[in-house]
């Protein structure tokens, strides 16, 4: 079938981007569902530094590539052996196939699965292949997912089935944002009752990790370098807010501290917010040159823990559900997580937005006008 994507074509181009213009909108073909595949009508699709590292070409991945990885649609066909969804079910995509058979998938979450990450390193399907072409020649997937498009073939281990009373943006921010952000509380840091939690680096997954934590009673102070973002950080239910240099003087420390902004800096600054024997939880990408400075004696003289947290170390089909609960209940204003809505054609631009961490989820809308 014939759908419309935003296509990056190249990576590393000079920003802003919507001067060089990477991205080429238009028709592609898609192929239909293969065994253990869907064909999902997108509606939704946030827009995360996850594509914007392949963007600027700090995540090095196939081209021509279909970007787009936290997202969510309705069912329009699904492919022999598809049992978990049917045609009009809602589901949620999620940017970490798991295979469930290699010994990463044994791990509960913790481990990333080894299949699943060669093949959104291959930009293909984790069933092998490409369903992507334009022009004859193939168009590569991003994570699995591909969802800056109007139509996406995904393997039934990518998506995760809610109710239709979860509308289509919080079905898409639960993808990627809060499976990362509020895992990485839930699962790798898992705080005590009521104690204190720092969050450095406020932007989509850094606010979700935040609301999961106000949501489980804890004491949330947010750190991050642009002042905005402490408002709306108070005004979610931090205790306090403060940027990074401000919380380092005032001697702030607490037994679990959480990295979300995928920098060096960043992640000096959540060590040296860290309390003796706490733990350190990084989930944020940094790019791959990227070099942090700590001291081992401190790890060892304080009994410090440094934890990596990819995906939230989530299991989404046990995790989306949990989510969904807490946000029905009114426990999770995901709502607030939105900070625009545009058009695919205005791709660039979002990216350009994105770069200078002005913003925390702009939402591509497939079904309404932006």
């Amino acid at each position: 079938m014939r759908i419309i994507g935003a296509v990056l074509e190249r990576s590393g181009a000079e920003p802003p981007y919507s001067g060089s213009r990477p991205f080429r909108i238009g028709e592609l073909e898609l192929d239909g569902p293969a065994t253990g595949e869907l064909l999902v009508r997108i509606e939704a699709a946030g827009i995360c530094h996850s594509d914007l590292s392949v963007v600027d070409g700090n995540r090095p991945r196939p081209l021509p590539m279909l970007l787009g990885h936290e997202a969510a649609g309705i069912v329009e066909a699904v492919g022999d052996g598809v049992t978990d969804a049917l045609p009009g079910d809602r589901v949620v995509m999620t940017f970490l196939p798991r295979c469930g058979r290699c010994d990463a998938c044994r791990t509960d979450g913790r481990l990333p699965c080894t299949v699943g990450s060669a093949a959104n390193a291959a930009g293909t399907l984790v069933g092998g292949g490409i369903r992507l072409t334009r022009d004859g020649g193939d168009v590569h997937h991003h994570l699995g997912v591909s969802g800056f498009a109007t139509h996406a073939v995904v393997s039934q281990t990518s998506v995760v089935r809610v109710d239709a009373d979860v509308p289509p943006e919080i079905a898409a921010l639960l993808g990627c944002a809060v499976l990362t952000g509020g895992g990485a509380v839930i699962n790798s840091a898992r705080p005590a009752e009521g104690s204190r939690v720092i969050i450095v680096g406020l932007g989509g997954v850094g606010m979700a990790a935040l609301l999961v934590a106000v949501a489980l009673g804890l004491e949330v102070v947010g750190v991050d370098a642009l002042a905005d973002k402490l408002d709306l950080a108070r005004s979610l239910g931090a205790t306090a807010a403060h940027l990074p240099g401000e919380a380092i003087d005032l001697g702030l420390r607490a037994p679990t501290v959480i990295e979300a902004a995928g920098s060096a800096r960043a992640f000096e600054t959540a060590i040296a917010l860290t309390a003796v024997g706490g733990t350190t939880v990084t989930v944020g990408l940094a790019a791959p040159d990227a070099r942090a400075s700590i001291s081992p004696l401190l790890l060892t003289a304080e009994a410090r823990t440094i934890v990596g947290s990819y995906l939230g170390s989530a299991v989404p089909s046990r995790d989306i559900p949990r989510y969904v609960e807490m946000w029905r209940a009114g426990r999770l204003p995901l709502e607030r997580l939105v900070s625009s809505r545009i058009r695919l054609d205005e791709i660039e631009s979002a990216m350009d937005r994105l770069a200078t961490g002005s913003e925390l989820r702009q939402i591509v809308r497939f079904d309404e006008p932006a």
